[in-house]
């Protein structure tokens, strides 16, 4: 597994080292303590600013008594207060409201001992648009989840407001639609809502920035503040009848929060995803047009997460899933704290007055801190009800560990009360069980081993996991439109942590001695992992070959200078890293031999890259070659290039396999 925030020294030459190679569409983020020595970390409601590259404190003091959980009352927060009376007392009427039915559910030692130490019992499932679905759960009496065809909006126990705003909000899916039907609900959305309603987690790895990326962020806004609203009248109301209580009544009846205050996190990769995520917020939350509701520090926030469309470079031809991904502002360091409550929206509320928390990994990272470091913060994450990980592919691409590290410190035990009255913390806080009660929600673009490993590893909700496991049937191979022979060249390692050194084996050996003469000269070599790109370009130098090099980290001139020398065959070999590729998509001219050292992590970058020789006007269509390295270990990847029966047979055989692609569709 890469950590690439880690890089390995020895990149500083011919100017090649720049933390600004990727400047315009997003940088390949470098490691967390370099920014967090610029900022103060201790304040966690601190937001950068991307003009001044300073992190400025900000308080919001004037706000603090009025978005204050403690001191509202369920008839000071709401216009409506009858409303918000039968919306409290039908929720507590109806016992199978999900939120109630997962909040209230009180686990036993029995319990928590077997989701510790038993293994997961799983079951299979096909849903009409979902797919594969894989449930699988450790605590017993689970029955299989059954999606409604039709759903009428009243019956899903949403929050009052949320049950008249939804459909006008999600109104721009429904109207495109090939079947239009009163169901306020695409049938994508329905069956997801349908799994996050019932606060099960869920991964799905098929989300997509061009088709449904939006479609998903709008079911996940809806979910999330639907809990928020539940959870934050439920203790409004609380607060009015412990205010008209008598004396000396048990107050035990009044568990209804954490040990701090955030609810839900959400972490998303550029500022332009959490701009559009408040957006969200805020139409679902306006009943109608007269009643605008009251958005604090809502200039500052459109400024610093907002975008300029006249910065962006013009007559850049890029693809479609490249232009929907770095739209707007994609910046990658931030964080937020949002408190709302039912007429109010307060952005940049301080994470301990905040309901919801939305940050990209670099952004949580730095207030985490590391061991041994004086200002470091994790204990808002303790009583996170509900987390949501979206675009999990390009964290990939940014720094995977800061996900992993942000895995480790959630649902800790506070090391500070942080001024919470115990007596209204639920018991399952107080015995440490929080995570046994938190959902997560994944989605990404793809499966990958590492994204499987944090939703198999580190979720534990007691209800249970839902995975959509569909498997490609055709592959992005197909989609090649150069006639090229492709040779899948199998290499053999003992277990998953050695197969880094038998590839760099393989290649050495058997693999680079038959590209050393100079015929087989314009030779790309595709590398998914940095430290591997590494490893190359030092063997390379010291077998004094005639190669050059591109990384993310390479600045302009070295990237003109390199595909210069490649395109005129001054330099036989070209290293290309992955990263480079996901942040720029350049078309490299001049390729002739394809080599890729490992699978792309996305699958349709196999077929950008092949596609790549058709560039080359000189170039000899019999000439072209294209070897691609893998192990038993990459059956995923394998599969999503040349699906699932060919990978099938593959594995199966220990030969090369060699595959001539005649086209599109092939």
């Amino acid at each position: 597994m890469d950590s690439e925030g880690s890089q390995e020294t020895g990149e500083a030459e011919e100017g090649e080292e720049d933390k600004n190679g990727v400047p315009e569409e997003g940088e390949a983020t470098d490691t967390a303590e370099q920014i967090l020595s610029q900022e103060q970390a201790d304040g966690t409601d601190t937001s950068c600013d991307p003009r001044h590259g300073v992190i400025e404190e900000f308080t919001d003091v004037k706000h603090e008594s009025e978005f204050s959980l403690e001191t509202n009352f369920m008839e000071e927060e709401s216009g409506d207060c009858n409303a918000d009376k039968r919306d409290s007392s039908s929720s507590e009427a109806l016992p199978q409201d999900p939120f109630k039915q997962h909040m209230d559910k009180e686990l036993d030692d029995k319990e928590i001992e077997k989701m510790s130490t038993l293994p997961k019992t799983s079951s299979q499932s096909q849903w009409p648009r979902l797919g594969q679905l894989t449930f699988s759960s450790t605590l017993e009496k689970h029955k299989t989840l059954k999606v409604d065809r039709e759903v009428d909006v009243k019956q899903l126990h949403l929050h009052k407001s949320l049950e008249s705003t939804w459909p006008k909000v999600n109104k721009q899916f429904l109207s495109s639609l090939d079947k239009p039907s009163d169901s306020p609900f695409t049938p994508l959305q329905r069956e997801l809502f349908c799994i996050m309603n019932s606060y099960r987690d869920l991964f799905y790895p098929e989300r997509n920035a061009l088709t449904n990326g939006e479609e998903i962020r709008h079911t996940y806004c809806l979910h999330a503040l639907n809990h928020v609203l539940k959870a934050n009248a439920q203790v409004l109301s609380n607060n009015a009848k412990r205010r008209d209580r008598k004396p000396g009544t048990d107050t035990d009846d009044y568990r209804d929060q954490g040990l701090t205050r955030p609810k839900v996190l959400m972490i998303v990769p550029f500022r332009e995803c959490a701009l559009r995520i408040v957006h969200i917020f805020i139409s679902l939350l306006e009943v109608n047009d007269k009643k605008k509701i009251d958005v604090s520090n809502k200039k500052r926030f459109k400024g610093e997460f907002g975008s300029d469309p006249e910065e962006k470079p013009p007559n850049l031809k890029r693809p479609e899933d490249y232009e929907a991904v770095f739209a707007g502002n994609i910046d990658d360091h931030f964080r937020i704290g949002v408190a709302i409550l039912q007429k109010s929206m307060r952005l940049y509320a301080p994470f301990y007055s905040s309901d919801i928390i939305i940050a990209s990994p670099l952004g949580i990272r730095t207030v985490i801190g590391a061991e041994g470091e004086k200002k470091r913060d994790f204990d808002f994450l303790s009583s996170i009800e509900m987390l949501i990980i979206d675009q999990a592919d390009i964290y990939l691409m940014q720094n995977w560990e800061h996900v992993l590290h942000l895995m480790k410190h959630i649902n800790l035990l506070p090391l500070d009360s942080h001024g919470v009255d115990f007596s209204r913390v639920r018991m399952l806080n107080l015995n440490n069980w929080s995570k046994y009660y938190r959902q997560t929600l994944l989605f990404s673009a793809l499966q990958d081993p590492q994204i499987n490993s944090v939703f198999n590893k580190h979720c534990f909700n007691y209800v249970g996991q839902v995975a959509i496991r569909n498997v490609p049937l055709t592959g992005s191979i197909s989609h090649v439109v150069v006639q090229l022979p492709h040779v899948f060249r199998r290499l053999e390692a003992e277990s998953l942590t050695s197969v880094i050194d038998a590839r760099f084996q393989f290649f050495v050996d058997k693999v680079l001695p038959e590209y050393r003469d100079a015929i087989m000269s314009h030779t790309l070599i595709y590398v998914p992992s940095y430290f591997s790109y590494v490893r190359l370009r030092n063997y390379f130098k010291k077998e004094d070959l005639n190669f050059t090099h591109i990384c993310e980290y390479t600045k302009k001139a070295a990237v003109c200078r390199s595909r210069r020398f490649f395109l005129k065959g001054e330099k036989q070999f070209l290293l290309f890293t992955e990263r480079f590729h996901f942040y720029k998509r350049y078309t490299i001219k001049g390729i002739r031999n394809l080599i890729f050292y490992e699978l792309p992590t996305y699958p349709h970058f196999y077929s950008e890259i092949c596609n790549m020789l058709k560039a080359t006007d000189n170039g000899v269509d019999a000439t072209w070659t294209c070897t691609v390295l893998y192990s038993k270990y990459d059956a995923q990847k394998l599969a999503a290039v040349v699906g699932i029966d060919r990978t099938a047979q593959m594995l199966q055989s220990k030969k090369d396999v060699h595959l001539f692609v005649t086209g599109e569709n092939d």
